[in-house]
């Protein structure tokens, strides 16, 4: 069974840092791109960054580019989230991804809580 379990999440200041961590088991994630999206109330959810499995393309969404900052430990399967210079239009429930660059298949995280006081 594939279970992406998050988490670091919690309450920080604006301008503060958080690191979430997304512990990856079940299955090789080789072929698989791992990411984190992000879902504020009301909204709908929204892609944040990801990095292929070589650790080599890494992608942002333009509202994070510059203060987050995504790795991966492959031995570990554990994807990371550094998140500084945090805004209070950062808070939102942050979602692990694993999504296959084979076949159209996605496992999600169950989500962990991020949010940002002004």
């Amino acid at each position: 069974q594939v279970q992406l379990v998050e988490s670091g999440g919690g309450l920080v200041q604006a301008g503060g840092s958080l690191r979430l961590s997304c512990a990856a088991s079940g299955r090789t994630f080789n072929n698989y791109r791992l990411g984190w999206f992000r879902q504020a109330p009301g909204k709908e959810r929204e892609f944040v960054a990801a990095i292929s499995w070589s650790g080599g393309s890494l992608f942002y969404a333009d509202s994070v580019k510059g203060r987050f900052t995504i790795s991966r430990d492959n031995a570990k399967n554990t994807v990371y989230l550094q998140m500084n210079s945090l805004k209070p239009e950062d808070t939102a429930v942050y979602y692990c991804n694993a999504r296959s660059t084979v076949v159209a298949r996605d496992y999600w995280g169950q989500g962990t809580q991020v949010t940002v006081s002004s």
